[in-house]
């Protein structure tokens, strides 16, 4: 059943806060006839609204007061005080609009999160995906994860420094200044392909898919892995799209290393803080990610200048699409190709309205499912005995791209932690790379330490979480492994 609208009438001085929504609505309703511009923020309010209230409620089963009272308020959210949404619980979708304007609506789909329909039928989307998936395999029962579930509790392996890893981890969910808080949601800490800890904070477990934001960019670095080694793409291949073939179109010249490493030279604005940037639009305002990021001029030669930039992976999800015959073909092939051999039953990765998945924010997974695609990248992308990645693929990913700052990027992937107020360079072990996301996620892979540490949270603007201070006493608390190792030729 629909979800009574929820609404707060905190007071400033003298007036209601009512006073100031109808306030608020006036410029609103102007906005839409004389402002487009005003008219886009309000619909990057609701799509941001629905598609994270629909992610909170259907795909990590969280009550709906606790995401309005935890995901959708606090610093630079204070705007989303005029929605209102509403949740249909049957039809497992959700609306949110401002004052009846500017209305989006996300809804849910088993294996695909959720969707912002924009002008698509709902029908449509699940028509789209019904049926599409065979039954899970399950994971070997009463099997040590990442095989099975079981995580047996052991004592800190041998050589390690058991009380600073403790200490850490202490830190990490500790609680410290209220006005700024560190909100860890999920920890887990892999050595040597097993679960050595973990821990989860209240109302959170090790089954509860969270966002990955931008981690979700090398699920989809994995995906265009596989399709190279399938053949049907290469590293120097240009041409990529058909809009891009047109002669006399100079981004006809950008390769597809170019887009995983970001130096495409096209111009996008990924600034997060405005709401009218192109990232913003790009997920929450756009029903052909791909298409919009293609469509945006050259600011500079490809391969000249790195730029970090969902636009990217926007392409690179379009590009992935255009390489299968059959779209069916295409909406199976993460489930198939990438979750169910590495076991992330939990991961649910969600399309655009146009059918192309949404690989630079909209990844869903457990703390453990995370860890797997961790540990894949840890092990050169071979799972079970089986090179589910080119040989070599890693060692690609994790190559500096010389254009970044102090050699910080890769492709897909971070080869830095930002640096800490006072710390200089992240103490890390100079071979970790990083997954990394919005709000504090991380997923730090370690091969000289055999370790992969995951945090997820929901570190709002400001809040107290520094990765490299916070995750570096943890991560340093293990020893350095002594493990044989193969060349890893890139390709």
């Amino acid at each position: 059943m629909p979800h009574a609208p929820r609404r707060l009438w905190p007071r400033f001085g003298r007036f209601s806060y009512p006073w100031l929504i109808l306030v608020a609505a006036v410029i609103v309703v102007g906005g839409v006839v004389y402002l487009p511009g005003l008219y886009r923020m309000a619909l990057l309010g609701s799509g941001y609204m629905a598609q994270q209230l629909c992610a909170g409620v259907f795909i990590s089963s969280r009550p709906f007061e606790d995401v309005m009272a935890q995901d959708l308020t606090g610093p630079g959210l204070e705007p989303l005080r005029l929605f209102t949404p509403t949740v249909d619980e049957d039809a497992k979708d959700v609306s949110a609009g401002v004052f009846g304007f500017a209305r989006q609506t996300a809804i849910f789909r088993e294996g695909f999160g959720c969707t912002l329909i924009h002008d698509t039928s709902a029908s449509a989307l699940r028509k789209e995906t019904a049926g599409l998936f065979s039954p899970t395999s399950p994971l070997k029962a009463g099997a040590e994860w990442p095989e099975g579930t079981r995580v047996t509790q052991r004592p800190w392996p041998n050589g390690m420094d058991g009380k600073a890893a403790s200490r850490a981890i202490e830190e990490i969910f500790a609680k410290g200044d209220p006005e700024r808080p560190r909100a860890s949601r999920a920890l887990v800490v892999v050595y040597q392909g097993r679960i050595v800890a973990e821990r989860y904070a209240p109302g959170f477990d090790a089954s509860m898919p969270l966002a990955g934001w931008s981690m979700s960019k090398t699920a989809t670095n994995a995906l265009v892995g596989m399709r190279v080694k399938d053949g049907v793409l290469a590293l120097d291949d240009a041409d990529l799209l058909p809009q891009w073939r047109k002669p006399g179109n100079p981004r006809s010249a950008i390769t597809l290393n170019e887009l995983m490493r970001m130096t495409s030279g096209l111009a996008f604005d990924e600034n997060p803080n405005d709401n009218l940037s192109d990232v913003s639009q790009l997920i929450f305002v756009q029903d052909n990610t791909a298409k919009f990021a293609a469509a945006k001029p050259l600011a500079h030669p490809p391969g000249t200048h790195w730029s970090y930039s969902s636009g990217e992976t926007s392409i690179l999800s379009g590009i992935v699409r255009d390489s299968f015959d059959d779209p069916r073909d295409y909406l199976r092939f993460p489930h198939d190709r990438l979750f169910e051999p590495l076991g992330m039953h939990t991961a649910q990765l969600a399309t655009d309205a146009s059918g192309t998945f949404v690989g630079g924010a909209f990844l869903y997974a457990s703390a453990r499912d995370w860890a797997r695609l961790g540990l894949l990248f840890l092990q050169d992308g071979r799972w079970r005995g089986e090179q589910l990645l080119p040989k070599g693929w890693a060692a690609y990913t994790t190559r500096p791209t010389s254009q970044s700052p102090k050699n910080e990027y890769g492709a897909q992937l971070w080869l830095k932690l930002p640096s800490s107020p006072g710390l200089g360079e992240p103490p890390m072990p100079e071979d970790a790379s990083y997954m990394m996301g919005l709000d504090g996620q991380v997923v730090a892979m370690v091969p000289s330490r055999a370790l992969v540490v995951v945090r997820l949270g929901l570190t709002k603007r400001g809040g107290d979480w520094d990765p490299a201070r916070n995750l570096a006493p943890l991560v340093n608390a293990f020893p350095e492994v002594d493990i044989a190792r193969e060349r890893l030729e890139a390709p």
